[in-house]
């Protein structure tokens, strides 16, 4: 495992109901859900490994891969899409290879695509990790792109 989990998962144990902000601290640490760290909570917690996804599944936050260097998420919301987000997606995937939810093989970049980040006023926009790039255009894409390689 990438980093020692235990100081973490001893944070949690004792309490009852714990279990999702300890999944939380651990996807902070290691950036997902890994086998064997499901494996540590389920010891240390007493929990069947099955019911830990079960708990995880529910929740559209948790991840059992291992994230990219870079995620790029494309606004689709209203004002994003009225202002050209397809096109936006459509020329990301042009230059990465790649369609949504999927990773470029180098594990540089993965895309997602979101309803709404809340930036309408710059519509179109798109985020890279937490950066919030707007009225994006095709051309702007590759610019983009060029700052995290």
């Amino acid at each position: 495992m990438k980093k020692d989990l235990t100081k973490i998962i001893e944070q949690y144990s004792a309490e009852k109901g714990a279990l999702v902000p300890l999944l939380q601290a651990v996807q902070k640490e290691i950036g997902y859900l890994s086998e064997d760290a499901v494996k540590l909570i389920s010891r240390a917690m007493m929990i069947a490994e099955s019911e830990i996804y079960g708990v995880a599944t529910f929740y559209a936050q948790f991840r059992f891969s291992e994230p990219a260097e870079h995620t790029i998420k494309v606004c689709l919301g209203t004002a994003c899409h009225v202002r050209g987000g397809e096109t936006i997606l459509t020329s990301l995937e042009q230059e990465l290879g790649v369609k949504v939810g999927q990773m470029t093989p180098d594990k540089k970049f993965e895309m997602e695509r979101v309803a709404c980040v809340g930036c309408c006023a710059l519509a179109p926009v798109l985020v890279v990790d937490r950066e919030v790039y707007g009225r994006m255009g095709s051309r702007k894409v590759k610019v983009v792109l060029k700052r995290y390689e």
